[in-house]
């Protein structure tokens, strides 16, 4: 039987999108950074800016050319209302779309919360090495996105496989 992996923890950011939260409001970016702690990842940044595409890309950006940052967590932004913007100030910025999370990401909603599941447009991929993955801003969506993909993708001891194990090779 192969050895399990060591837990290697992830660098990560997390930024949240909203026009109507501040920090102390901000109950999905809590979430995330509650999961992070728990899994033993570390958090490498967290802040919060307004659905506006061009603050969000800068500060992804800025987090994309940051070395020590390794992952980056979205919430908000990612409906269909006029001011969502998240997944036009992002999928610019990925090198490589990671095509099937929005999908997994939705399917596992569909089964929590039915058909609104369709209004999200999550979306993720790689981007300068740095994993980006952009959430609903509702902390269930969050919780959701933390238990179904990103906890166990994040953590190397996952079998088959999983995205911290990729981590060094991104760049090639």
């Amino acid at each position: 039987m192969p050895e399990t992996p060591e837990f290697i923890p992830v660098a990560i950011a997390v930024l949240t999108v909203s026009d109507s939260r501040g920090a102390t409001e901000d109950r999905s970016g809590a979430v995330l950074v509650e999961a992070i702690h728990e899994a033993g990842h570390t958090l490498e940044d967290r802040r919060l800016v307004p659905d506006d595409r061009y603050r969000i890309r800068a500060v992804v950006s800025q987090w994309i050319a940051d070395p020590h940052v390794q992952a980056i967590v979205t919430t908000g932004g990612t409906g269909v209302t006029g001011r969502d913007g998240t997944p036009e100030a992002v999928a610019p910025l990925l090198d490589k779309p990671l095509e099937g999370f929005g999908e997994l990401f939705r399917s596992l909603s569909f089964a929590e919360i039915g058909a609104a599941a369709l209004q999200s447009r999550a979306l993720a991929g790689v981007a300068n090495g740095t994993w980006v993955f952009c959430l609903p801003g509702s902390p269930g969506a969050c919780r959701t996105a933390w238990n179904g993909i990103l906890g166990p993708q994040l953590d190397r001891r996952t079998r088959p496989c999983n995205l911290a194990a990729l981590l060094p090779r991104l760049k090639e």
